[in-house]
């Protein structure tokens, strides 16, 4: 374990489960990650092997059978992971943003009924706001929920599921018009359900189909998927706390902590890059000695060693921040938006550092370079974030009179 990117301030517990799972990525993910990643192949083994470490329970409270244990402790697990392999990441992510979704704003027999399956990573979470021609603006969504007695009809299709086929319960994000008069604002007329359904691919339940795999560049293993609902019924107690019109703030929620998240991921895949490429230099040789003495290179290294310290720290802040109760969203916009940029200029200078070979399959920074754009786009986009962070500092900065 190197210099760089340590925690501050951390208890026991938190230092053991960390070495737990950096031990676990270091025997069980990255020997294996780049050969399942080229195959796209999901990897079954590691996700047992999460599971039986409690990682899919991390942030579940203990009465639920969980962990209860922090953002913080969650977000610096995530990084490890990461490290291992991104993909691996984004399936405990989904799953814990709708458990944290249950547990702020479920109803007590919600919680009751899925946190302690899902703590044991016997229901797998996956979340979906997302249409095809939606793209970052999620008040258009169009995807409605019509009341017909006691349940709800579904009808839509939604986009950039992660975790769809493999995951058995998806909160989805709808319209609800019912009982909201006309003018009601677009945000105000949304509500999260909750769909249990089959893992697999096809028609999964009557009226839900999963067509299958998005072919994507990289974030490879992990499903993403597209999902499909035509008259999908759902009892009224599947709304998630039991009341329309509070999706979006819900779903909101959830994204919010998902960028803590996000940066996370992005701190463990410029960890990675770091260590491919310092270890790199030292051995390749040019005009009679290492790369490592040329000065370009030092200074590459110097550059990558500082940007993956500034990230870390501000996706620690960001974690801390949620964790002591305050409003985060501008410190965790900040940390995704600053640690998915700087993910991505780390894996590119580690990339260089490799020469040619950086372009062979044979080497992992290959895969990091397909991986590392994903976090630009993932829970919302650099500009959306932007815009977020813009908004909140004129907010915290607005002049008086």
């Amino acid at each position: 374990m190197g210099r760089l990117a340590q925690t501050d301030g951390l208890t026991d517990v938190q230092r053991e489960i960390l070495a737990t799972v950096r031990d676990f990525v270091d025997k069980e993910i990255i020997p294996v990650a780049t050969e399942l990643e080229h195959r796209d192949e999901y990897p079954t083994k590691i996700v047992e092997g999460l599971k039986e470490l409690g990682l899919f329970g991390l942030m579940i409270p203990e009465e639920y059978g969980g962990l209860g244990e922090s953002l913080l402790t969650y977000a610096l697990c995530v990084e490890e992971i990461a490290r291992g392999w991104m993909s691996v990441s984004g399936i405990i992510n989904t799953h814990f943003i709708v458990a944290y979704m249950l547990k702020q704003h479920g109803t007590q027999e919600q919680r009751e009924h899925f946190l302690p399956r899902m703590a044991l990573g016997e229901v797998r979470g996956a979340f979906s706001m997302s249409e095809p021609g939606l793209g970052s603006d999620v008040s258009a969504i169009t995807s409605k929920g019509v009341r017909d007695g006691g349940d709800y009809l579904l009808t839509g299709q939604k986009m950039w599921l992660t975790n769809g086929g493999s995951s058995t319960l998806v909160a989805v994000l709808c319209r609800t018009d019912e009982g909201h008069p006309e003018g009601t604002a677009p945000h105000k007329s949304m509500t999260t359900f909750l769909i249990e359904k089959e893992p697999g691919f096809g028609e999964v339940r009557p009226g839900l189909t999963i067509p299958g795999k998005i072919d994507k560049m990289g974030y490879k293993g992990v499903d993403t998927t597209e999902l499909i609902m035509d008259g999908l019924r759902i009892p009224a107690d599947r709304v998630l706390g039991g009341t329309t019109g509070r999706g979006f703030y819900q779903m909101m929620d959830g994204v919010e902590v998902g960028r803590v998240n996000v940066a996370a991921r992005g701190c463990g895949v410029a960890q990675r890059a770091f260590e491919l490429g310092v270890a790199y230099a030292q051995q390749r040789q040019t005009f009679g000695k290492p790369i490592a003495q040329h000065q370009a290179i030092q200074f590459k290294l110097a550059e990558m060693g500082t940007k993956v310290e500034a990230a870390h720290a501000m996706m620690v802040n960001a974690a801390r921040k949620k964790d002591s109760g305050q409003r985060n969203d501008l410190e965790a916009g900040m940390a995704k938006y600053l640690a998915s940029e700087y993910c991505k200029e780390v894996v590119e200078d580690a990339f260089r550092i490799h020469g040619g070979y950086g372009f062979s399959k044979e080497y992992e920074i290959e895969r990091l370079y397909r991986e590392a754009p994903m976090l630009l786009i993932g829970e919302g986009t650099a500009e959306i974030q932007k815009m977020i962070i813009g908004r909140r500092l004129l907010e915290e900065y607005r002049i008086q009179g």
